[in-house]
């Protein structure tokens, strides 16, 4: 597969534009925008939330917005498989992750987004929230070595709770007839999507606020280009900790937010500028504000 262009401007403007009621919804937090280098070639690395498309979009767009570049992102070959879909990444610039097109990206000075963890970590079993399921892959730290090219570590959170897994993967190849369709099919464990449903009420989306950490990038040349086992491992568990440390801070940032919830918004905010227009209740509304 040849390697696409980049995306037109005009259809990131679209993309935008049609996300902006999501994002008033999900008020996403960025942490970390100054550690961002200002040029040359960049890998972000980082955590896949259940599905994948609650939350990256936001990131995608935060960072062509506030960097001036848009991330290609890697793909697993499979999303060119799908009539329409292979139309939709291909259009916002999503990249067969092949070494030969990782080379390409890296030579030609752009931003590439990777997760390890593909669809694997996107179709998540039970309990294993924020978790990375990396397993023993090393292509990513590789390439990044082999080329010099540094790592910016990125932590997502928030959007592990929009849904609750019902029946994993492993539970839904194990079922009688399902379970045999897969098989006869030969369809991998690692992209069989789980059954879930919203966390809110009756089964809809909880509506989570979402954070990202944006880690200090690590440079990669102290390698001098030998991306070995070791070296490779090595600098794989170093992106690990700093995804880690991304996590726990955003977790604290999280836990002192009093508008972490869409809920709360509209308690605090909402409520009290409707009942300002009540007969009777501007008293109690005036009480309550000077309480806080």
């Amino acid at each position: 597969m040849s390697l696409p262009p980049l995306p037109d401007p005009a259809a990131l403007e679209r993309l935008a534009a049609a996300l902006e009621p999501l994002r008033s919804i999900s008020r996403p937090v960025f942490v970390g925008d100054e550690r961002v280098p200002k040029e040359g070639p960049l890998l972000l690395v980082g955590n896949h939330t259940l599905f994948g498309v609650v939350d990256a979009p936001h990131l995608l767009v935060h960072f062509w917005k506030q960097h001036g570049a848009w991330p290609r992102t890697l793909g697993h070959h499979e999303h060119w498989s799908i009539p329409g879909w292979s139309e939709l990444v291909t259009t916002y610039g999503v990249v067969d992750g092949t070494r030969e097109n990782l080379a390409a990206l890296f030579e030609s000075g752009q931003r590439v987004m990777v997760f390890p963890g593909g669809s694997r970590e996107a179709f998540k079993r039970k309990g294993e929230e924020y978790q990375l399921v990396w397993g023993d892959r090393l292509g990513f730290a590789r390439m990044a070595i082999r080329h010099g090219v540094p790592i910016l570590p990125f932590a997502a959170l928030g959007a592990d709770e929009v849904f609750e897994v019902v029946r994993d993967s492993e539970e839904l190849r194990q079922s009688p007839f399902l379970g045999s369709l897969l098989r006869g099919l030969k369809v991998p464990a690692d992209i069989v999507p789980p059954l879930a449903k919203g966390r809110g009420p009756l089964g809809t989306p909880s509506l989570q606020r979402l954070y990202f950490h944006l880690g200090a990038p690590i440079d990669t040349r102290r390698y001098g280009g030998h991306e070995g086992d070791e070296a490779a491992t090595q600098l794989r568990e170093e992106v690990q900790a700093a995804f880690a440390r991304g996590l726990e801070e955003l977790r604290a940032l999280r836990g002192a937010d009093p508008d972490r919830r869409l809920s709360d918004v509209f308690i605090r905010w909402v409520v009290p500028r409707v009942l300002a227009h009540i007969p009777g209740m501007e008293g109690a509304t005036k009480a309550k504000d000077r309480r806080k």
